[in-house]
């Protein structure tokens, strides 16, 4: 449901207190005594049935009897009641209910489960149970067992832990941080996480969301949530659990190195998400974030008034892999950062040495460290750098941030920090965090709009070639492929592999290496069985034989330590192959792991046999572009021996990024692959080769809502929208809209004369941002769609001649439009055409609604509407525009 009626939970304009209400120290009272001190100005409706009134407020003996639909629903009630009490509250047409309750329960007929089907089926929002409430200080309403009220401000906390909350509210009491709302989300029944990111993400009073979770239940959701959430404005999140034990049973390598807590920094890191380990690192971001806007840039100076402690704090930031700004000039003084004012530095000093930092344009922020000493009173430093600050920012649009550390006296100076908009640290290594954070969210930011690299032209994988190969081999029973069907997989996705030769017993391996023996090659002879996943394990892996004796001995020796260490083990034969020399190639890891709550992941890292002991390893979600991978090599050890050292020229990168995309593609087309292990891949400057390789294969299992591979979180490129359209004589494709397209909407953007800007654009467009066109070129398919129509032009290139694209809302009810297409092809019905395959997708996606606002002096887009059957009226708050709509439901 999303943000469905969220205004009745986070702005209820009446509350009804369901439980216990008369008792003190009951969870009922506890919670009508937070009401009352908040100072809600709404009606508190209590319902106990043994009371006339409570605490001078009229008390009902059933939700049922209340005069009125209240807007939400405080239940403290016994588990076996909290059923009836949602049916009550769902009938007279309560909007939300928190439900304090805890215990109800997770089978289908326990009291969570039944309350849910209840709620569901009356559009009642549910937050809970074992929730410790919510609060929302600007609207005063404080309906949460927190021991202490949250203070008014713009963060926002979701958290699956009350405890975690509580503790977090506390620390924000104490340091003068305040919410725009908190929430406790509990055992989640009905309102999760990605319903509370959509929400925030639109709150204008919000600024940062903070995050505290242990488990996602829906990952597609949450993904598509987090990535829009995280394009709006910062999101920290700390998950707990991250070392629970790992009791999956991996069959590969990969899907070893793929452990649960890894999977979720890969996702949280895809999504833009600041990750972040616990409580302390939590609070460093509550502080900088209440405190300090996002800013570009990742110098910092340092100024403090003694030089060990400047040091430390400077190494701090290097070890964390930050930036120390080029050492500025100082009045007086030698240039340095850090910049050491003596230990007797006191206000004055302090302020000095901040008025030439926050106006030079060498740092693109400060830390200024006060130790104090009997010559340094830390209030009156605070003083003086909390006037510098605000003399530097005096009329200024740039304010340069500014960190303070007070070390050995953590309250002085606090509120004064705190006034001037200053964030305030106890230690250096905090302040180093609270900046990194802000740094971190930033190139976050540029990440999530760097525009990828294009694909190979001529990378187009044989996908009906792989999916026969799969689905014969599931046809038989088998869980693995043979090597053989391993070598015809990768070769169908363009990945160089060794020519392989199965041979059923030791005569025919003597056999089929003699080809390679007589053309003075070696061999390498290797066991097959579905039952043996790491043939090294039994000694099933021989190298380096140079005859046909040598091959039948060595098939003998592994029949035979086969049978002695694996008896259980099917040996169906052996695997022939020519002997590949490593020379100066690196042995990498690639492949393909099944996670339980994101679904596939792609890992690469340092292969070999030691990979787990080595745990060189980096993962990402899929899908991947170019630029991805080449980031998800750049976060391994290992890639920097990929780089050039002593006579060892720098391997193929490009191949590598490459062979990762081709990994990920192939998740997308073949569900059934459950893990894919490349060990080694060999990369060198002329490319990679797959030496070794196995695949783990199963029956596509039903995942996620919606098309695209079922257990993608994120939902992959919707290839099956290609479409050709024969237009008066030209022939046009149409196809999804790619991140890598930018540059094509550069070029059409440029070919537009002003009108055709003004019309799409409601107003004249000076200059095309790559900001601006990242938004129109990157897309979350799970939310929007964008159809762009192209034609080949006589060298080979493509030319846009117009797109269409719809935004879903974060209900998925109804959706947005825009179009656009050029002068020269208007009259061809090609805006015709991209409106209607725009509508066959909303109808897809069960989207209700298309709607949009077209200029009214737009004819011909009206009249495109008109034969589309959209309804249009003017809009009451501007004449000028017209409001079309299309209704979908049922048609």
């Amino acid at each position: 449901m999303s943000t469905y009626r969220f205004d009745k939970l986070l702005a209820p304009r009446s509350i009804a207190l369901v439980g216990a209400v008369a008792r003190e120290g009951s969870l009922g009272r506890s919670m009508l005594d937070s009401l009352r001190a908040a100072g809600f100005p709404g009606a508190i409706m209590p319902v106990q049935p043994d009371h006339a009134t409570v605490e001078g407020l009229p008390c009902m003996p059933r939700v049922a009897d209340l005069p009125a639909a209240p807007d939400l629903v405080l239940i403290a009630v016994p588990p076996p009641s909290v059923p009836e009490v949602v049916a009550q509250a769902a009938a007279i047409g309560a909007g939300a209910a928190v439900i304090l309750t805890a215990r109800l329960g997770s089978g289908p007929d326990d009291p969570g489960p039944v309350a849910h089907r209840i709620a569901r089926a009356h559009g009642l929002r549910l937050l809970g149970p074992d929730s410790a409430g919510l609060a929302v200080p600007g609207a005063k309403l404080n309906a949460s067992l927190f021991a202490h009220a949250p203070k008014a401000g713009d963060l926002a906390l979701v958290s699956q832990s009350g405890t975690v909350a509580a503790a977090i509210v506390a620390w924000g009491a104490r340091h003068g941080t305040g919410f725009s709302a908190v929430l406790s989300l509990g055992n989640v029944l009905d309102i999760g996480v990605a319903d509370c990111l959509d929400h925030f993400a639109a709150d204008y009073r919000t600024r940062a969301i903070l995050l505290c979770l242990d488990r996602v239940a829906d990952a597609r959701r949450f993904m598509s949530a987090a990535r829009a959430a995280a394009r709006a404005k910062p999101v920290v999140v700390l998950r707990a659990g991250q070392h629970r034990p790992d009791t999956r049973a991996a069959a590969t390598h990969t899907g070893a190195l793929a452990r649960p807590d890894a999977v979720y920094a890969a996702a949280f890191r895809r999504a833009g998400l600041l990750d972040v380990p616990d409580l302390d690192a939590m609070f460093s971001a509550v502080e900088t974030l209440g405190r300090q806007r996002p800013f570009p840039g990742h110098r910092l100076a340092i100024v403090s008034n003694g030089r060990g402690i400047g040091l430390l704090a400077a190494d701090r930031l290097m070890e964390r892999a930050g930036t120390l700004a080029a050492p500025a000039e100082a009045e007086g003084r030698a240039p340095g950062n850090p910049l050491d004012l003596g230990i007797d530095a006191a206000g004055p000093a302090f302020s000095a040495a901040l008025a030439p930092l926050l106006t030079d344009r060498t740092s693109d922020a400060v830390l200024a460290i006060h130790v104090p000493t009997i010559r340094s009173e830390a209030g009156a430093v605070a003083e003086a750098i909390a006037g510098a600050v605000r003399a530097a920012r005096a009329g200024q649009t740039r304010k340069k941030p500014v960190f303070a550390v007070t070390l050995g006296d953590a309250e002085a100076g606090r509120e004064t920090f705190a006034q001037a908009g200053i964030p305030h640290f106890t230690t250096d290594s905090e302040a180093i965090e609270g900046f990194l954070h802000l740094v971190r969210y930033r190139e976050a930011q540029d990440d999530l709009m760097r525009t990828p690299d294009s694909l190979p032209r001529d990378f187009s994988p044989d996908t009906a070639r792989a999916r026969s190969i799969v689905a014969g081999a599931l046809r038989q029973g088998a869980a693995w492929l043979d090597p053989v069907a391993v070598n015809g997989l990768l070769e169908a996705y363009g990945i160089p592999t060794v020519p392989i030769t199965l041979a059923p017993d030791k005569d025919a391996a003597a056999a089929a290496a003699w080809p390679i023996i007589a053309a003075g090659g070696t061999v390498a002879l290797k066991v097959v069985s579905p039952d043996v996943v790491h043939k090294s394990d039994i000694g099933g892996v021989h190298l380096d034989l140079t005859s046909e004796a040598d091959v039948a001995a060595a098939a003998r020796s592994i029949l035979s330590r086969a049978r002695r260490e694996r008896p259980d083990a099917r040996v169906t034969g052996f695997a022939v192959q020519p002997m590949i020399r490593r020379g100066q190639r690196r042995e990498l890891i690639a492949g393909l792991a099944e996670d339980a709550v994101f679904g596939p992941v792609v890992v690469f890292g340092r292969g070999g046999t030691a990979v787990e002991v080595i745990d060189d390893r980096a993962l990402g979600l899929p899908p991947l572009d170019l630029t991805l991978a080449r980031d998800l090599i750049a976060r391994t050890r290992v890639a920097r021996r990929l780089e050039a050292y002593r006579d060892v020229p720098a391997a193929d990168l490009g191949a590598i990024a490459l062979t990762l995309v081709k990994l990920s593609q192939l998740a997308a087309d073949l569900p059934q692959v459950r893990e894919l292990d490349i060990n080694p891949l060999l990369a060198d400057e002329t490319g990679v080769l797959a030496l070794d390789a196995r695949v783990r294969i199963g029956r596509a299992e039903r995942g996620a809502q919606g098309r695209g591979h079922p257990r993608f979180a994120i939902r992959p490129y919707p290839a099956e929208w290609v479409r050709t359209l024969n237009l008066k004589d030209r022939t046009v494709r149409v196809r999804p809209v790619r991140p890598e397209d930018e540059g094509l909407f550069l070029s059409f953007f440029k070919g537009l004369d002003p009108e055709d800007l003004r019309l799409r654009f409601f107003g004249p467009v000076r200059e095309f941002s790559h900001a601006f066109l990242a938004r129109l070129t990157q897309l979350d398919y799970a939310r929007a769609i964008a159809f762009v129509a192209t034609e080949i032009e006589p060298a080979g290139g493509e030319r846009m001649l117009g797109a269409v694209r719809l935004h879903a809302d974060a209900n998925h009810e109804s959706g947005e439009y825009a179009i656009a297409v050029g002068r020269d092809v208007r009259g061809t019905g090609l805006a015709f055409a991209l409106m209607r395959l725009m509508i066959d997708w909303a109808r897809s996606e069960g989207i209700g609604r298309v709607e949009g606002s077209v200029l009214a002096e737009n004819r011909p887009m009206l009249a495109v509407c008109r034969r589309l059957g959209f309804t249009q009226g003017r809009d009451p708050d501007d004449p000028g525009l017209v409001k079309v709509h299309l209704d979908l439901a049922g048609s």
